[in-house]
């Protein structure tokens, strides 16, 4: 069993307390690390690390100093790529493939892009006049935000982590991290990247605890931190933006989402599919841009459906590290109790259920596992729960639609606005129904394809700001105007 211990300036240490709690693997139940729970003494440790640290030899850096730096942190967790991969199937349970392909090239890329960024984003500047006729120059520069809080989820934890740190550190700025509790491995093993490329002891610090009177509310709480960027559910958001209305401290926010699919009858069918069953199963649909309210037009309807359960039917349970395996556990049995719950809400208010619905048989060794099977409903009222709320599973609501206007009413009928996907082969009905959706991004005959220059966020109860490219910079840093009297 793995000992997973805080790292503050530079050095992994347990609690003062001596606090630990367990981590259980989400495939069998087994306790499979020993977490240090991060109480308020670490918290004040960490943050005055961070501070420390940005006045000291990190905030004495050139940006391109910065920029080599953070380079080296992407080589070398290229160079230590399946510690992290094995890393990260420990602690959720998914298959090796996608983190092979997805999640941990994407933590790397993650610093090389913002190091980009940072090194060649334009200052802006403006000559004015003065009464006196010499005018006067106007430029702009920006400076680091200082310590950054970074409170990360379970789902995607080392892809979503360093999609916050990449551009923190970028920026200039230092960082305490709090990852989840479900996933606390790949947090703590960037540490040793840090230290082995050389990053200043105190830049980027990392603690573990929970939420409410642990880790998380003391971190967010504390005085000496200057900002909050927070991926996770939106009740988890409202929370923190609370605590970060003291000290009027700023806020990054991607919170929940219930995204449409919409599927036009002149799609590309296969297509339409296979993009569909991604966007509803993949990484066991515990995705914040996955598609849980699905629209078909009628004509292609039932054909639909059923091409989408054959889909759901031939996922195949296994463990991360076999090849065959394409399906993995949900995070853990807590929330696999909500997910039934919904499973079990559905029926009651009279869904069909096209497929699945419960709990999948597998094999003896797995089956105290979280497992749940990947589940398509249809038949359900627009106002049902399952419908309305997120749910955070393997599951979709799949209705028809008969025109254009309808579908568009359909898709933005919820408190959410994170993301949809449009499925057409009309360029020009692509285009224009892509304009009215309420969303921060949507696809068109795609999903989950992310050029990272580009802005992301949500709308709505979906998030503040965006992230991505220069995007990021208007958090990340405060920019400063510089008047010259010429």
């Amino acid at each position: 069993m793995r000992q997973i211990d805080n790292f503050i300036a530079g050095e992994y240490t347990g609690a003062a307390s001596g606090r630990r709690f367990d981590k259980r693997s989400p495939l069998d139940n087994r306790i499979i690390a020993s977490i240090a729970e991060a109480g308020r003494p670490e918290i004040d440790a960490a943050v005055g690390a961070a501070r420390a640290a940005l006045h000291g030899e990190w905030g004495a850096l050139s940006t391109e100093q910065r920029v080599d730096l953070l380079y080296g942190v992407a080589d070398e967790i290229t160079r230590r790529f399946e510690d992290f991969v094995a890393a990260e199937m420990a602690d959720t349970g998914q298959p090796g493939h996608v983190m092979r392909h997805v999640f941990i090239p994407r933590g790397a890329a993650n610093f090389k892009v913002f190091a980009d960024v940072i090194k060649n984003v334009p200052a802006e500047s403006f000559r004015m006049a003065t009464p006196d006729g010499r005018g006067a120059l106007n430029y702009a520069i920006r400076v680091p935000k200082g310590v950054v809080g970074v409170i990360c989820p379970w789902n995607a934890p080392f892809m979503l982590m360093t999609w916050k740190v990449g551009p923190a550190l970028a920026c200039g700025n230092t960082v305490v991290v709090k990852p989840s509790e479900e996933s606390p491995q790949t947090a703590a093993l960037l540490g040793e990247v840090m230290n082995a490329v050389g990053i200043p002891k105190g830049v980027y610090n990392v603690v573990h605890g929970l939420g409410p009177d642990s880790a998380g509310e003391f971190l967010t709480r504390h005085p000496g931190v200057d900002a909050i960027t927070f991926t996770g559910e939106t009740r988890t958001g409202t929370a923190i933006m609370q605590a970060a209305a003291e000290g009027m401290r700023d806020v990054s926010f991607e919170l929940g989402g219930k995204n449409a699919g919409i599927v036009f009858a002149d799609c590309d069918f296969d297509a339409a599919v296979e993009g569909i069953s991604r966007a509803a199963f993949l990484n066991t649909g515990q995705v914040c841009l996955g598609t849980e309210r699905v629209y078909v037009e009628r004509p292609i309807f039932e054909r639909f459906v059923q091409a989408l359960k054959a889909r759901a039917e031939a996922v195949k349970y296994g463990r991360p590290e076999d090849h065959d395996s394409s399906y993995g556990p949900l995070i853990s049995h807590e929330h696999r109790n909500k997910v039934l719950s919904y499973y079990r809400k559905a029926v009651e208010l009279g869904a069909t259920v096209v497929t699945g619905g419960g709990v999948p048989d597998v094999p003896d060794d797995l089956a105290e596992g979280a497992w749940v099977q990947p589940t398509i409903w249809t038949g359900l009222a627009d106002d049902a729960a399952p419908v309305r709320e997120e749910i955070f599973g393997p599951c979709c609501h799949v209705r028809p639609f008969d025109s254009e206007d309808e579908v568009v009413k359909l898709a933005n009928d919820t408190p959410y606005g994170l993301a949809t996907t449009i499925w057409t082969t009309n360029l020009a009905r692509a285009h224009r129904v892509a304009a009215r959706v309420d969303v921060g991004i949507t696809w068109v005959n795609s999903w989950f394809l992310r050029d990272l220059r580009t802005p992301f966020g949500g709308s709505k109860q979906s998030g503040i700001g965006r992230e991505g490219g220069v995007h990021s910079l208007e958090f990340y840093t405060e920019t400063r105007n510089v008047c010259v009297k010429l």
